[in-house]
């Protein structure tokens, strides 16, 4: 850990972020704040650029929550760089407490009580100074992630299985039936619908969408696409490092984000 280890807070709120920062000063003096950010865009590019060894993410934000921040983040984290110590900050009931729990992520409850934050900082402090660019950190961090991603979509109310996309074409309406789509992919403030030889635009949120998807037929590969597991036609990977997707009867190829990797074991 560096001798002067640094942190970034994401929290949309003057007043609760500024609270924050005044404890963080009192039970750990040693850490400087690099930067405080009101939304996830902004808690995304400044981390990257700042590369702080501890990230405070309020869970809800304007525009992007700090899970879905997180997600972004780590996909974009520099290879080989150490990803910093994330601690989710959450006005959460009991159940998603419990949730971060289990997937050993820490967590302050809103408003943050003096008490639980030194217990934060003593775990942050000790993970900071065990871990190495060596070690499995970075993956222990993805697979928490995956699993917060889970228990979030596991917490969406249930109207699945999708059987039909209704998706507006000029002045009608086209069902398209779910077996017929190979990709759903985010897209501004739209969903593309694909099939083999049609591009369709819905509005429904991708995360909207997911749970109502058969999870043993269509995989999320990125935070903003979900792939027809029965579609894909080969998996490559390039120089970098990276998966794509190439899937039988379309041309483009799709990304696959450091979180879904573990899909192609194989590789």
């Amino acid at each position: 850990m560096n001798n002067t280890p640094t942190a970034l807070i994401a929290e949309d709120e003057p007043l609760l972020a500024q609270a924050l920062r005044a404890e963080l000063e009192r039970a750990w003096p040693e850490l400087t704040i690099a930067a405080t950010v009101g939304d996830g865009a902004s808690a995304v590019a400044t981390a990257l650029a700042l590369r702080p060894d501890v990230l405070f993410f309020d869970i809800r934000m304007p525009g992007q929550s700090g899970l879905d921040a997180a997600v972004e983040l780590a996909d974009e984290w520099p290879e080989g760089k150490l990803f910093p110590a994330l601690v989710f900050v959450t006005a959460y009931d009991q159940y998603a407490v419990q949730a971060f729990e289990a997937q050993a992520v820490d967590y302050l409850l809103k408003p943050v009580q003096a008490a639980r934050l030194q217990k934060t900082v003593a775990k942050v402090q000790d993970l900071l100074a065990r871990r190495s660019p060596q070690g499995n950190d970075f993956e222990a961090t993805l697979g928490q992630l995956r699993s917060l991603l889970g228990s979030a979509q596991a917490a969406a109310p249930l109207q699945g299985p999708l059987k039909t996309i209704q998706a507006s074409v000029g002045t009608s309406i086209r069902m398209v039936p779910v077996d017929e789509v190979q990709y759903f992919e985010a897209a501004d403030k739209y969903v593309r619908v694909l099939t083999a030889g049609h591009e369709y635009l819905i509005r429904t949120p991708l995360k909207e969408l997911i749970p109502q998807l058969d999870d043993r037929q269509f995989w999320q590969v990125h935070r903003g696409t979900v792939v027809r597991a029965h579609a894909i036609d080969s998996v490559t990977r390039d120089e970098a490092g990276k998966l794509h997707l190439a899937l039988r009867g379309r041309q483009e190829k799709l990304a696959v984000s450091r979180l879904y990797a573990h899909l192609f074991k194989a590789m």
